[in-house]
């Protein structure tokens, strides 16, 4: 079952994510902060390098992707307006990046937890909503940029050998949160961990 396909699973995950994750978030205050310029989001050619196929790269659009709904949602937090880039090879792999405003540079810090505090059980939350599937999550570890980022490894198996691989990333740069998700059909080692580090270090400075 490819990671790519799994939205009719995405609600399943992202309730079972609210509770998993504990996190309560407050609406944004009233008299929020003026809004600053629009963040800026990564290019193609800032993706992990494909060794057959270049990236290419969609254009910026409001709302939340499926491609990172899987393990991380909306639900339960603020709404504030996402904004959105995807990315595709000429082969299976696929890229997506999500930007969020906050009002306060507090609510971004707790929103960044809980989406990495998703990211994180997300494996197990797979694995409860779906019992033909395996799933194992693995944490990459922090990056010192801005306000700091998380890079995590995700791996799935079907009953039926079918196995995908992703690396999602959680970074702030004050009342900004980005994230960002890399997969395709795979295990662990075929994950290019080294340049997604980079990829979402520079996805982070890029924002401003």
């Amino acid at each position: 079952m490819s990671l790519r396909i799994r939205t009719s699973a995405c609600t399943t995950f992202a309730v079972a994510a609210l509770a998993a994750a504990g996190t309560v978030l407050t609406a944004p205050a009233a008299g929020a902060a003026p809004q600053a310029a629009a963040p800026k989001f990564l290019s193609a050619s800032q993706l992990p390098p494909h060794p057959t196929s270049s990236w290419t790269a969609g254009p910026v659009t409001e709302g939340f992707p499926d491609e990172i709904g899987y393990c991380v949602s909306t639900e339960g937090v603020p709404s504030y307006d996402y904004k959105n880039r995807l990315f595709r090879t000429d082969v299976d792999t696929n890229a997506a990046q999500l930007t969020v405003v906050a009002d306060t540079a507090a609510h971004a810090k707790a929103l960044a937890k809980h989406y990495d505090d998703l990211v994180r059980t997300c494996a197990e939350r797979i694995e409860k909503a779906d019992p033909d599937v395996r799933a194992e999550g693995r944490d990459y570890g922090t990056l010192p940029v801005e306000e700091g980022a998380r890079v995590r490894g995700l791996h799935t198996e079907t009953s039926g050998g079918a196995t995908d691989i992703a690396l999602m990333s959680v970074g702030r740069d004050g009342r900004t949160v980005t994230v960002v998700k890399w997969g395709q059909m795979g295990d662990f080692g075929d994950a290019p961990v080294a340049a997604f580090k980079k990829t979402t270090t520079t996805a982070v400075n890029k924002l401003y």
